[in-house]
């Protein structure tokens, strides 16, 4: 009589080719996972500069307080909260500043802050901006 089912050798594979399958996969969903978090902070950056060069333009003077560009506190914190943006304000120009919060400052260390200038320079490196 031929039974029917998996051997212990059958499911002993299928588990070790499960766990191969994961431990290349789960690195490559946290490096996305990181870099799409960090597009927050990217985005409130620009709109934040964009903010400040429009209060520049009505009051000839930049503003480090975040609640003169119409928002809630500050420093402001991004919607999914990942990052502060502060700015710094000296003379004729600014220096944004978003750091990175929780779990995301642990896991993108290389890219922790993010700075923009009046003059669009943007650091750290392109490797954080692409």
């Amino acid at each position: 009589m031929k039974s029917s089912g998996f051997t212990l050798i059958e499911l002993l594979i299928a588990v070790a080719i499960i766990g191969i399958l994961a431990g290349v996969a789960y690195p490559s969903y946290q490096s996305y996972a990181t870099k799409s978090k960090r597009t927050e902070g990217q985005r409130e950056l620009l709109r934040i500069a964009s903010l400040m060069e429009q209060y520049y333009l009505d009051n000839r003077i930049y503003t480090n307080d975040m609640t003169k560009l119409g928002q809630a506190k500050d420093p402001f914190e991004t919607e999914g909260g990942y990052y502060k943006i502060d700015a710094t304000v000296t003379g004729d120009s600014f220096i944004l500043t978003a750091t990175a919060q929780g779990s995301l400052a642990s896991a993108d260390v290389k890219c922790k802050e993010l700075k923009v200038t009046d003059a669009g320079k943007k650091t750290p490196s392109s490797d954080c901006w692409d």
